[in-house]
């Protein structure tokens, strides 16, 4: 028996060599929306070169401009964030999106930039999990009193709660074993990154899956996905190419884009993305990083109805 793989996409929030363009991000979302895929993501790079948008606010702008899409982040970067005013953005979004959010967490694997948000890395992983707990209680419960090593909340009411219940879906990227120990514990689903391998991924699928029986959870409502940079180009040097200039200009890594990227034509990438679904992906985030239109259209046309 075939297993149905959910197909998302990446929205554009980065724009190599050009201009912002709002017009270009809504008529993306908005043929995403009609060919079918499942749900458009938004990425986190607050500082960095490239110009890229700020995630929930472009989630936002998502909202407005389509009605089934399901909206995600993959990651938030929580622990630079106030977990408070982080639950009331994100249940504001909720609401907005008719309850079609995703939220995507994670530590992020930089703690140099811990001083330019005025924190300290010191205890980086008791700050991000104890972040993630008070934005569950706020969006749960009436009234909070939280006692934590970071945050101090007496008595305290956030309103309106989510649409969704208990809350909007909790996502963790991550790669130690406490990341995904955090995963199982504190979410609802796991999205490997972009920037890992085929082969590091299925070795994190496998820990997953020994912390979710050891947890008593049951896989079957345990969320497994990882965004796939991709570049469907009949010609092969050229698309490899592309993605080399492209992980260079965005992690600063150009040899990483033949690690991690599946390109060439329709039967490679759907060889490459096979490949995925073998290692335990139930949900492929595809990332294009040039022509993002014309690659919608041929994910759609060559790569989904066969996945």
């Amino acid at each position: 028996m075939k297993r149905r793989v959910e197909l998302a996409v990446a929205s554009p929030p980065t724009f190599l060599g050009g201009a912002v363009e709002p017009r270009r991000i809504r008529d993306f979302l908005g043929r995403a929306e009609a060919l079918g895929f499942a749900s458009a993501w938004a990425v986190e790079q607050i500082l960095g070169s490239i110009p890229s948008l700020e995630p929930i606010e472009l989630l936002t702008y998502a909202a407005a401009v389509t009605e089934r899409l399901r909206l995600g982040s993959a990651v938030l970067l929580t622990a630079l964030r106030s977990p408070v005013h982080v639950a009331k953005s994100l249940a504001t979004l909720d609401h907005l999106s008719g309850g079609r959010l995703i939220v995507g967490v994670g530590l992020g694997g930089n703690p140099r930039v811990y001083p330019a948000y005025g924190i300290s890395a010191d205890r980086r992983a008791a700050r991000f999990a104890e972040g993630i707990r008070l934005m569950k209680r706020l969006w749960t419960e009436p009234r909070v009193t939280f006692a934590g090593e970071f945050w101090k909340l007496e008595n305290a009411s956030m309103e309106p709660k989510p649409l969704q219940k208990p809350h909007p879906p909790i996502w963790f990227g991550g790669h130690q074993q406490g990341a995904l120990r955090r995963a199982v514990e504190l979410g609802d689903g796991f999205i490997g990154a972009g920037s890992i391998s085929t082969v590091t991924f299925a070795d994190e699928v496998r820990t997953l899956a020994a912390l979710v029986a050891e947890a008593g959870r049951d896989p079957a409502t345990f969320a497994v996905g990882k965004r796939v940079y991709i570049a469907l180009d009949d010609d092969r040097a050229r698309a490899g190419r592309r993605l080399t200039e492209w992980f260079g200009a965005f992690y600063g890594r150009p040899e990483l884009a033949e690690q991690v990227s599946v390109w060439g034509g329709a039967q490679q990438c759907l060889d490459g993305l096979r490949e995925i679904v073998a290692a335990g992906a139930r949900f492929l985030l595809l990332n294009p990083v040039f022509d993002e239109m014309v690659q919608l259209e041929r994910f759609a046309s060559e790569l989904a109805p066969t996945l």
